[in-house]
């Protein structure tokens, strides 16, 4: 397993003047304490810097998942630091088994141990590798949206060579784990080979260019949202008037409620609902264990129970 590579700050200027015109850039919240998920490297611990700037409280949330031998290590730089800028000091820790999509289990345990609303450190360059991610696996609109600026991502605005930046003006020492120069990971190959390809492709850096896209489609995403709630899913002749991108919302929204969000509806499902709708077949599968049935003019949602075995 390779070694996690310290990296140690130049001697910064007493005054963070560096970070502190950062600031405008960023979106935190105006006062208040702020929860902040804190790695070691130097986006997160720049998220710490930044918070302390901006007058906030900020609190930094270590999770260790036992999966390196150098967590603890990551854990007391987390802190040493922390207790540097004067903020608050939390160490978590989970349990994982080794097995196949250990980076998905790992990020989804990450959160269920994290505060609601933890903020995080990522930049624009997470961004445009998050939104090129979503491209790919053919997300629509809300996915190519990625991450929204404010309390949770605070740090959009900035780029990652910024962040190191700050570090290294606050004197902070950081981690640059070895498994982000990876190829295997499709995030890892999209920043080391396919975005520096498209940037060199089209001769300008596409970071920005793709973070202003991604804005754009959140504020369409929006208004689509919005009006698509005066659509009733439940009644089939309002989804069969309805302009269809409205019509698809209403009823992505109404089966991602009825899982109670654990089973995000497929484009599949959806349009195999509106054919319900329309007067095509009675019911279909929808997954999740879910059905949906047309009954007098509506749609019903139905969970099909097994025959039993005698």
């Amino acid at each position: 397993m390779p070694e996690l590579r310290l990296l140690r700050p130049t001697e910064g200027p007493p005054e963070r003047l560096f970070a502190r015109g950062l600031l405008k850039r960023c979106s935190f919240p105006p006062a208040g304490p702020l929860d902040c998920a804190v790695s070691g490297g130097a986006d997160s611990l720049a998220l710490l810097v930044l918070a302390t700037e901006a007058g906030l409280e900020p609190t930094a949330h270590h999770v260790d998942h036992g999966l390196r031998p150098f967590s603890q290590a990551e854990a007391g730089l987390v802190e040493a630091a922390a207790r540097q800028l004067g903020a608050g000091f939390v160490s978590l820790r989970v349990e994982l088994s080794p097995g196949p999509n250990l980076e998905a289990r790992a990020r989804a345990a990450r959160f269920a141990v994290l505060p609601p609303g933890v903020a995080t450190g990522h930049t624009a360059d997470d961004q445009a590798e998050t939104i090129l991610i979503n491209l790919l696996r053919g997300a629509g609109a809300a996915g190519l949206g990625a991450m929204a600026p404010g309390r949770r991502h605070p740090l959009l605005g900035l780029r990652r060579s910024e962040t190191e930046s700050v570090c290294r003006e606050a004197g902070l020492e950081w981690f640059s784990d070895p498994s982000n120069e990876e190829g295997g990971p499709l995030r890892n190959r999209i920043r080391h080979d396919l975005l520096p390809r498209l940037s060199a492709a089209t001769g300008r850096d596409l970071v920005p260019v793709l973070c202003r896209q991604a804005s754009l489609l959140r504020d369409d995403e929006e208004l689509l949202e919005e009006l698509s709630r005066a659509v009733d899913p439940t009644l089939c002749r309002q989804l069969v008037t309805a302009p269809l991108p409205l019509a698809r919302r209403a009823v992505r929204r109404l089966l991602r409620e009825a899982s109670g969000g654990e089973h995000p509806p497929s484009a599949a499902a959806v349009e195999r609902v509106l054919q319900v709708a329309g007067g095509g077949p009675l019911a279909c599968d929808v997954g999740g264990g879910l059905a949906v049935r047309r009954k007098k003019g509506r749609l019903v949602l139905e969970r099909p129970t097994l025959p039993s075995v005698r």
